[in-house]
C-alpha cells in the first residue's frame, strides 16, 4: 500500500460531506408560483385571462387574423376557443407556442365515480377545420383505484365542432370575417 491510500478515503468522505452540506442548503419553503397561481379560482382566471387575451396578455387585431395573433405559435381564434370551450374543467397547463391544452382531471356533478381529462392540440397558424384535435381520457373509480376506461369516439370531436364555432364566433365578432 502507498502512502496515499489513507487520503483517498479521508478526501472522499470529505467531498461527500461538502456535497451534502451544499445540499442541506437549499429551503424546504421553496414555492412553485406558476402552480399556486391554479389553485385559486381568481387565480385560474387571470392565467386564463393572460392565455386568452381577456387582460391584455394578447390582443386580437384584424392584423393578426392572418399570422394567427400576436405573440402565439398557432391561430389565435383556435386557441381562445379551445380554452373558452374546456373552460369547466381545471385547467393544468398550457402552452401558446406550441398549441397544447391539457385540463386536470374533471368530475361531472354528480358522477362521483367518474373523471374525464383532456388535451388539446391547436394546430397551426390558420383557421381551419382540422386545426383543433381533442383527446379525452376517463377513468371510473374500482374501489379505491381509478381505472381507464372507454370513451365514445364522438366525444372528442363533439368538442372540437364546438371549439371551430366558437372560434367562428370570434372571428366574427372581431371584424375580420372578409378579409
Amino acid at each position: 500500500m502507498t502512502r496515499e491510500s489513507p487520503r483517498r478515503p479521508a478526501a472522499f468522505l470529505c467531498a461527500l460531506g461538502a456535497a451534502a452540506l451544499l445540499g442541506a442548503c437549499g429551503s424546504s419553503n421553496v414555492r412553485d408560483v406558476a402552480r399556486d397561481e391554479y389553485t385559486s379560482q381568481s387565480g385560474r382566471d387571470r392565467v386564463r385571462g393572460r392565455l386568452t387575451g381577456q387582460d391584455d396578455g394578447i390582443v386580437l387585431r384584424p392584423e393578426d387574423a392572418a399570422t394567427g395573433g400576436a405573440g402565439l405559435g398557432v391561430n389565435a381564434y383556435l386557441w381562445r376557443a379551445t380554452l373558452d370551450t374546456l373552460a369547466f374543467m381545471p385547467l393544468a397547463s398550457a402552452d401558446p407556442f406550441g398549441g397544447v391544452i391539457i385540463t386536470d382531471w374533471y368530475s361531472p356533478p354528480g358522477a362521483g365515480a367518474e373523471r374525464f381529462k383532456a388535451t388539446a392540440y391547436v394546430m397551426g397558424r390558420q383557421l381551419r377545420s382540422d386545426g383543433v384535435r381533442i383527446s379525452i381520457f376517463r377513468q371510473i373509480r374500482q374501489g379505491q383505484n381509478w381505472v381507464d376506461a372507454v370513451v365514445a369516439p364522438a366525444t372528442g370531436a363533439e368538442l372540437e365542432d364546438r371549439v371551430l364555432a366558437r372560434a367562428r364566433e370570434l372571428r366574427s365578432q372581431s371584424g375580420v370575417a372578409g378579409r
